[in-house]
């Protein structure tokens, strides 16, 4: 949920938020008419998606629907599957971590907000 909603809220928001992350995010692609995919083209920040490679929710054919949206749109975004990962990698109280895979998340999200956000 918290990819979705990340995803939704730069969408309704494009002014207000500059950034958003979402790792191992699912059903950010759905055949819903109101798909959080669809909404893209309102988003003028920058979004980064960390999926994992083992996830049902956000299969290799939502992630190829997703970028091709982000990109018909011209949205500023890094898309990367994380090999091995399953969904809930950055969860350490889960058997679904990955410890390799959440210290990469975190570069990953540190090099966005560092890129998107003013220093103080």
């Amino acid at each position: 949920m918290g990819g979705t909603n990340a995803l939704r809220a730069i969408e309704a928001h494009p002014d207000r938020i500059a950034a958003v992350a979402s790792f191992h995010g699912g059903r950010i692609v759905t055949d819903a008419p109101d798909s959080p995919h669809l909404g893209v083209g309102t988003i003028t920040g920058e979004v980064y998606f960390g999926h994992a490679d083992a996830d049902q929710s956000m299969t290799p054919e939502q992630i190829a629907t997703l970028e091709k949206a982000l990109d018909a749109a011209g949205v500023r975004y890094r898309s990367e599957v994380y090999e091995g990962a399953h969904h809930g990698f950055t969860m350490a109280d889960t058997p679904m971590y990955d410890e390799k895979a959440t210290e990469r998340h975190w570069v990953a999200l540190f090099d966005l907000l560092d890129r998107t956000l003013p220093a103080a």
